[in-house]
């Protein structure tokens, strides 16, 4: 019978029982960790980053003693929100009924914060009110020291840590890596989606995060691994696949796991006991129909050049030149500065993927999904 908690997750780390390898990933993780070394982990968006950073954390509850502390800095915009992402991280990892917790509130309360917490969620919320930019600088460099004097060895990931060259205070990386350097109880781990701005922030010479860390990029699943991982799941709920299926799945949504996931999450949601190439079909029809909404509205905010643009690449399916001759003139691009001025347009916009490769770069559209349906629907 069919369990009815679907195993294919959308979102969340739930355990390493619903988590697909990555093994060799944890293992760099952890040696980073032992040996000192702050960890800048990139990945494509949707490739699986955080559930790595949760599964992660798992392993050092089960090999170590090494806490963790997760903060997401998507939604920041200057310095004052990273700094109440930070506390309540941290709050959140240590919540006040621990020792630590409780600590932190007493340390916390010097800074006359606002404290609650979600009424939905029971997530700590904190706001602190700032009279300048000194006091800012000072309350940063208190969270790190208060994390540093626990007598711990403490994990922190920061994700989207990208988000920093937006901010408008013009010292942050600097403030960040004079605070985080002298730290010796404290590890990070730096995520970002965006590869050239994290690999401008830690590869720049000119840059204060220079030679800091230790390189992660996260790739797709290995095709094998993935194909046991699929065929078990729906066998623990005596559900058969056929291996073409199987290969169908991985195929249709090219590894990339958010978009596999989502594709056995629906086949695990239709399927009876079996199954089939056209099982796979049908799921796949749904979920293009199910997100047309979302494709109208790419349509809407991009110009025609650029939607013609993306249904060149999707055509394709992926290209290696953007400016090759008999790719511009089939799809009427006009010229290579065009090509160029489009693409640079797309990329920053998170519509068009660039894949770098040892001697060249392909490109195909970010979204699987969009790139499923423009191929079909154009």
């Amino acid at each position: 019978m069919k369990d009815e908690n679907n195993p294919f997750l959308l979102k969340g780390y739930v355990s390493k029982e619903l988590f697909c390898n990555r093994q060799k990933e944890v293992e760099q993780l952890f040696a980073n960790i032992q040996n000192g070394i702050d960890t800048t982990l990139i990945s494509a968006r949707r490739m699986g980053k955080t559930g790595l950073i949760f599964r992660f954390f798992d392993h050092l509850r089960e090999h170590s003693t090494i806490k963790s502390i997760y903060v997401d800095i998507f939604s920041s915009r200057n310095l004052s929100e990273f700094i109440k992402l930070m506390a309540e991280a941290i709050l959140l990892a240590f919540p006040e009924k621990t020792k630590v917790g409780n600590k932190f509130i007493e340390f916390i309360k010097g800074f006359r914060p606002l404290i609650g917490y979600d009424a939905l969620t029971g997530q700590p919320q904190i706001q602190i009110n700032y009279q300048s930019a000194q006091e800012k600088e000072y309350t940063l460099q208190g969270l790190f020291s208060f994390l540093e004097n626990q007598g711990e060895q403490i994990v922190v990931a920061i994700d989207e840590f990208q988000q920093i060259s937006d901010y408008p205070e013009k010292n942050i990386e600097a403030l960040l890596r004079t605070y985080t350097q002298k730290l010796t109880n404290i590890r990070f781990i730096f995520c970002g989606s965006r590869k050239a701005m994290m690999i401008n922030l830690f590869s720049n010479v000119k840059r204060p995060f220079f030679a800091s860390t230790q390189y992660l990029s996260l790739e797709k699943i290995d095709t094998e691994e993935y194909f046991i991982f699929i065929r078990n799941k729906f066998s623990e709920s005596n559900i058969g696949i056929t291996d073409e299926a199987l290969t169908m799945i991985l195929n249709w949504s090219l590894i990339h796991t958010f978009y596999t996931q989502s594709l056995c999450n629906m086949l695990y949601y239709i399927a009876d006991s079996q199954i089939t190439i056209d099982t796979v079909k049908q799921a796949c029809v749904e979920l293009l129909k199910r997100n047309e909404p979302v494709f109208y509205q790419y349509r809407q905010l991009l110009t025609t050049a650029q939607w013609n643009f993306l249904i060149a690449i999707a055509k394709e399916g992926e290209v290696k030149q953007l400016t090759a001759q008999k790719f511009i003139s089939y799809y009427e691009i006009g010229t290579p500065a065009n090509a160029r001025r489009i693409s640079k347009s797309l990329i920053e916009k998170e519509l068009l993927l660039e894949i770098p490769f040892k001697k060249e770069t392909s490109y195909r559209v970010y979204d699987v999904f969009l790139s499923r349906w423009l191929e079909n629907e154009y």
